[in-house]
């Protein structure tokens, strides 16, 4: 089943956005309308389990990434300009691990290449299994999502965020199901395209926040220094959340990597 989407814009090139594990479709809001005034075709969609987006069984990356390649024929797109955020910046890196012939650009932000070690390539290590307790935690002790998100969301966010973002991203982490947000906690420990990073051929913006303790600014640029074409941009005052907590600048940073002439290197092999 095709996951639900928000659209708006009809450019030539299509941005498809991808949320992270607190997120939905509403937390690229500020970026759909900046995309769409920009001559863009601006996507967002809600991840499988978020929003109306029928959840998938089993809850993998492999499946995640098949969900959104299923989009990007249903949107009827040759390539897109995949942007993927925290978990959704996971779920883009499978895709174009998988089908690097539907990706143009890669944008990710506030992500990483791996989660953690594995003990083997099944099973989280045992600190990945304590950061899941962590995270479900409130939750087995009763608490509502949206207490979740009054706590969790501005331990995440930098000393220069945005309030009225920060208000937004707890809003969108309120609504997340509970059992949905614990399905992919459990996936994004699985995590680790590490060695897939040299093989991404596509030009690569790389986004972190200065404050960022989820994706340390160290982590994404050991990233940018891994994939051949990359570059890394920080946004200083700013935390994980970097697309809601200052909107301005983090569409800036997108819309003159969008605008920048494609490499002498050509994505088309046919």
């Amino acid at each position: 089943m095709i996951p639900k989407f928000t659209t708006l814009g009809s450019g030539p090139t299509t941005v498809l956005m991808l949320h992270g594990i607190g997120g939905g479709h509403v937390a690229f809001a500020p970026q759909v309308e900046t995309l769409a005034a920009a001559g863009y075709r601006a996507v967002a969609w809600d991840m499988p389990g978020y929003g109306h987006s029928a959840p998938i069984e089993p809850y993998t990356f492999k499946g995640l990434a098949q969900s959104c390649i299923d989009l990007i024929d249903a949107l009827r797109c040759e390539h897109v300009v995949l942007l993927g955020h925290s978990m959704g910046g996971m779920v883009a890196q499978e895709v174009v691990a998988r089908r690097p012939e539907r990706v143009s650009r890669l944008v990710l932000c506030g992500t990483s290449a791996a989660f953690g070690k594995r003990t083997d390539g099944r099973n989280a290590d045992a600190w990945a299994k304590q950061f899941v307790a962590q995270r479900t935690a409130p939750l087995d002790a009763g608490q509502s999502m949206a207490e979740v998100a009054q706590k969790l969301v501005p331990q995440m966010v930098g000393p220069g965020s945005l309030p009225e973002g920060v208000r937004l991203a707890e809003h969108c982490m309120a609504g997340v199901p509970a059992a949905t947000y614990r399905r992919a906690l459990d996936c994004l420990v699985t995590f680790d395209r590490q060695a897939a990073l040299g093989g991404i051929g596509v030009p690569t913006l790389l986004v972190g926040g200065e404050f960022d303790r989820v994706a340390a600014p160290a982590v994404m640029k050991q990233m940018a220094a891994a994939i051949p074409r990359a570059r890394y941009a920080e946004l200083p005052g700013i935390g994980h959340l970097m697309n809601l907590e200052a909107p301005d600048e983090f569409d800036a940073l997108l819309l003159d990597f969008l605008s920048e002439p494609a490499s002498d290197r050509s994505r088309d092999t046919h």
